[in-house]
């Protein structure tokens, strides 16, 4: 309390400061990156770095609103025009499995479905990723790995568990921990509280919107304005 409560706000805050900084520098050195991709490669078991990683995670509150988000990384930067909202459409209830499963089958369809169109005609989607990270643990992982064998396509995939930080590898029964404060774990931990970050981000919207939705909307000839004015005039929408 008082002047300690004081002195510990100011020192979270620079360590804060200091933290932003260091992740700005060292996303900003090709040098850095390149390393922290070719480690990340190594730990992983992979051919060669994976120069373009895809991260999914899932956002929901209750049984509705339930959006994913699918965000990618070019050798080792965020690739933001290539990033993906999905709202979560035939899955009824809170189902966290089965909406990562709808996400990334969405996505991949849609691969199979461009990735033929003459190089001029390509669109974001008819590019694979070289490493799939799901934002969760061995019941993320098992789904995307069940969309990818079914979908007849090989692509590297493994699971980042929050609690402690564990790598989740297929065919592994125990998670992989890459030590702290490796550029291999950085490059992860990025990737997938970006992914985090826009998943909730889009949910946050979608509320807002609920919100602010009116039966009035569904109404033919009431725009904004009407809408406004007429809650203007009688006060709510039981008055009315």
């Amino acid at each position: 309390r008082g002047d300690k409560r004081r002195l510990l706000q100011v020192v979270t805050t620079n360590a804060r400061e200091a933290f932003t900084r260091h992740k700005l520098k060292r996303a900003s050195d090709f040098a850095a990156r390149s390393r922290a991709l070719s480690e990340l490669g190594e730990v992983l078991g992979l051919p060669e770095p994976p120069l373009r990683i895809e991260c999914y995670d899932v956002s929901n509150l209750g049984p509705e609103s339930k959006v994913g988000s699918m965000v990618v990384f070019e050798d080792g930067l965020p690739k933001r025009s290539d990033y993906r909202r999905f709202e979560i459409k035939n899955v009824p209830g809170q189902d966290d499995f089965a909406s990562m499963e709808e996400m990334l089958r969405r996505r991949f369809l849609r691969f199979l479905k461009e990735r033929d169109e003459p190089a001029g005609k390509r669109r974001r989607f008819a590019y694979p990723p070289a490493l799939v990270v799901v934002d969760g643990g061995r019941g993320q992982l098992s789904v995307a790995l069940r969309v990818l064998d079914e979908l007849n396509l090989e692509i590297p995939a493994v699971g980042l568990a929050k609690r402690l930080e564990e790598v989740v590898l297929p065919g592994q029964p125990e998670p992989l921990r890459i030590a702290r404060g490796s550029d291999a774990l950085f490059v992860l931990q990025h990737v997938r509280d970006e992914a985090h970050r826009f998943a909730v981000e889009y949910h946050r919207k979608k509320r807002e919107r609920r919100a602010m939705a009116s039966p009035l909307d569904d109404i033919p000839g009431i725009g904004p304005a009407r809408k406004r004015a007429l809650l203007r005039r009688f006060g709510s929408l039981q008055r009315l």
